[in-house]
Parts: structure tokens; C-alpha cells; sequence
């Protein structure tokens, strides 16, 4: 029905905007009730151990990678984003970075394990907030962005190609020629294949240092929190808050979940990974870490741009490092809810396989740096369901990317 008389419209609209105000009141009203101040869920300890997982982006203009020249480098990140999309940096021609780092995917495949040339043996990791790293890959085997980079361009089942291939297809491409020009300052070597690879994967490091993911609704409730307010239901629920409770202290989480990123960097063995797709063992960290010293990339390299040689200081440790078979970098849990399966073998395939892995742990197929077993950690099925549901707040659905076309290079 169409209401034609303009006065009475004017009072409907004001009767029914009290009404709606009225009921707003209420509904706050409840949510608040229902979600008592922090001070009263939280000890002093907690709060202070919430804080530490932000703020959220860590920074609003991050420091740039000292190893790699061309980090920030607006030309070298727009000369990135195109060769992440290009298949042409494959032996068949028919595999991008983007094959498997799909940006409507979070920047994965949802695939039990990643496919270029052939099916690889490990699930493909996100490549949201990389920057800052100190290990990349699941077995720390690069030790910085770009020398990450190069591992699948040469890695015969990824994309299978070789600096020779890569260095032509610069050379003779006029577009990607100038742009490789624009970024670095000068043509790509007429002679030098290597260093032309090697530049590539600088500007693909430089692209992929732009991808943050979006604020979550913990970010807002952490915010809320260190502003000293009575944080909302609204944005927050109270199995999430519970299930918050549970991962800072009984969970026992952020022992190696920590930080604004929700991840240490470091590798750990969980007994949630333990076979290859043949059935055979991974050694992961310590096959990782021979790779690593073996690499002509690695930053002890001639490649590393950074001339005081500090940034190499972990990669000059890591040979003395205490490494078990079976230890795989901890991921971030930041987008978890977008990135599934789980596992360095994507064999689980829900969030709650993987909270319910935890809570019946075998000491026996996990333990810590320190030689300890781990313990189960019994939690009950609405413990579960708690942790759950907090393990859900750290994922948006809004992670806008738009590639750039930027136009023809002259």
C-alpha cells in the first residue's frame, strides 16, 4: 500500500524511526548484558597477553627489505603483480604464481596440496603477510621474500623453468624489458641469466609484500580493549570471548601462535603433518635447512642487497640449529576460516579436526623445542566449540585486490 498524504508520511517516518531507535536501545542494551566488562573476564595477564596479537596492520608504512633493493619500489611492485599473473614464467607456458596464489582464494588453492607442472607434496601456503619473515616455505629453506621466489620457478613441479628461459623472455619481451628497466635502473644483463632471475624475484618479492589481509572482528574487540572500554557483543560473541580465554591460557595457543600475525615463524612438530602423499616421512626443518645452506641465494649470497651483512645474521646461525624430522614453520591464523584444508599435507579438513587434533594430542608425535612431549589438552566439547568459534574471529571476508593495469611501458 501506498501512503499518498505527505503529512502523515512525515509522522509515520517519525514514529517509526523512534520505533526502530527504541529497539536499537533495547538490543544493545542485551548484548551489553550479556557481554560483562573486560576487567571481569580477563585477568590484568591476559589482557596484556590479547594486546600483544596487534595492533592490526602492525604498520601503516612498513620498513622496507633491506636485502632486496627494489622493496617499495612503486615500479618494481607494479612490474611484480604483472609477472605474478604471467604464465610465461613456466617451462610449459600454461603455470603463474597465480596458478596456485589465487587472490579470490586468499591468496591459496584450497587444494590438499598444490599443482603447477605436476602435484607438488605440500599444501600450498598463503601469500598474505610474508613481510618480515625471517623463514619462508614450510621448511624455513629460503631466508628472505624473493630467494622464496625463486624456489618454485626452478622446482620442476611447480612452474619447471630455468634462468635461462626467464632471462630470454625478459630480454626479448619490449614490455617487460622497460619494465624491468624502470625498476632496477638499468636493462636486464645481455649475459647474466641468473642475476636477470634473481631481479624478477625481487620485483615478485616487492608485489607480495603488498598483500595484508583485512582487520577481523578480533582486531576490533583487541581495540576496543586497549582503549580500557567494556568490549561488545555486537562484534564479539561469548563463546568467541571464552573461546579467547582457552587460547591465551589453558590452549596454551600462543605459545607458538603469537604476535600480530599469529605465528612465531618458527617450526615446531605437531603430529598433524607426518607422511608424504607416498606414505614416506618429510623430514621438513632439517632437509629445509641443509637446502638453505646449500643455496647460492641464501642471504650470505652475493645477491643479498643489504651491504652491512646484519640481515644475515639468523642465516649464519641456522646451521647450528636444533632441528627434528617432522618440524614445519608455524603458520598464521589470521584468514584460517579461508584457507582450508590444514596441515602441511592439507590433510585435515575443518577447523575443528585441527582444534579437536589438539585437545587428544599424542605426546609421542609432538613436543617442543625443548625435547618435552606435548600435552594433551583435554579440553571438553563446548571447550572445543569455544575455541573454535575465536579461531573463526580472525578471518575477513573482505580482502578488496584489484590489479593495476598500469598501461603500456615507454
Amino acid at each position: 500500500m501506498i501512503i499518498r498524504n505527505k503529512h502523515f508520511n512525515r509522522h509515520a517516518l517519525r514514529i517509526a524511526s523512534a520505533m526502530l531507535a527504541a529497539a536499537g536501545a533495547l538490543w544493545v542494551a542485551s548484548v551489553t548484558a550479556q557481554t560483562p566488562a573486560a576487567a571481569n573476564i580477563f585477568t590484568a595477564e591476559e589482557i596484556k597477553k590479547i594486546l600483544s596479537h596487534g595492533p592490526w596492520p602492525v604498520s601503516a608504512t612498513p620498513a622496507k627489505d633491506v636485502t632486496n633493493r627494489v622493496s617499495g619500489n612503486a615500479d618494481a611492485i607494479e612490474f611484480g603483480t604483472r609477472l605474478f599473473f604471467d604464465q610465461r614464467l613456466s617451462g610449459s607456458g600454461k603455470v603463474a604464481c597465480a596458478s596456485c596464489h589465487v587472490a579470490e582464494r586468499n591468496w591459496t588453492d584450497n587444494l590438499k596440496r598444490g599443482v603447477g607442472t605436476a602435484e607438488v607434496e605440500r599444501n600450498t601456503p598463503t601469500v598474505f603477510n610474508l613481510r618480515g619473515s625471517n623463514w619462508y616455505g614450510w621448511d624455513g629453506a629460503a631466508d628472505s621474500l624473493w630467494s622464496q621466489s625463486i624456489r618454485p620457478l626452478l622446482n620442476e613441479r611447480e612452474h619447471g623453468t630455468t634462468p635461462r628461459q626467464i632471462a630470454q623472455l625478459v630480454r626479448g619481451d619490449e614490455q617487460l624489458s622497460c619494465r624491468y628497466r624502470k625498476a632496477f635502473g638499468a636493462a636486464p644483463s645481455p649475459t647474466d641469466d641468473e642475476s636477470v632471475m634473481v631481479g624478477i624475484a625481487k620485483a615478485l618479492a616487492a608485489f607480495q609484500e603488498t598483500l595484508v589481509s583485512g582487520r577481523t572482528p578480533f582486531d576490533m574487540f583487541r581495540e576496543t580493549l586497549a582503549k580500557g572500554a567494556a568490549p561488545s557483543a555486537w562484534n564479539f560473541s561469548e563463546p568467541a570471548t571464552r573461546g579467547l580465554k582457552l587460547f591465551i591460557g589453558k590452549g596454551g595457543c600462543t605459545n607458538c601462535h603469537s604476535g600480530p600475525n599469529f605465528s612465531n615463524g618458527e617450526f615446531f612438530t605437531t603430529g598433524l603433518s607426518q607422511f608424504k602423499p607416498q606414505g614416506k616421512p618429510d623430514p621438513g626443518r632439517p632437509e629445509g635447512v641443509r637446502q638453505l645452506v646449500e643455496s647460492q641465494f641464501n642471504l650470505l649470497g652475493r645477491y643479498n642487497d643489504d651491504a652491512s651483512g646484519n640481515s644475515a645474521a639468523h642465516t649464519k646461525k641456522v646451521a647450528m640449529e636444533k632441528t627434528v624430522q617432522g618440524e614445519f614453520k608455524v603458520p598464521s591464523l589470521r584468514n584460517l576460516v579461508l584457507t582450508a584444508p590444514y596441515g602441511r599435507d592439507g590433510r585435515v579438513e575443518t577447523i575443528a579436526e585441527v582444534v579437536r587434533h589438539y585437545a587428544d594430542i599424542d605426546p609421542i608425535s609432538a613436543h617442543a623445542k625443548d625435547g618435552r612431549p606435548a600435552v594433551p589438552l583435554k579440553l571438553s566439547l563446548r571447550e572445543q566449540t569455544d575455541l573454535v568459534v575465536f579461531l573463526e574471529s580472525l578471518s575477513t571476508f573482505n580482502n578488496p585486490w584489484r590489479p593495476d593495469d598500469g598501461g603500456r611501458c615507454d
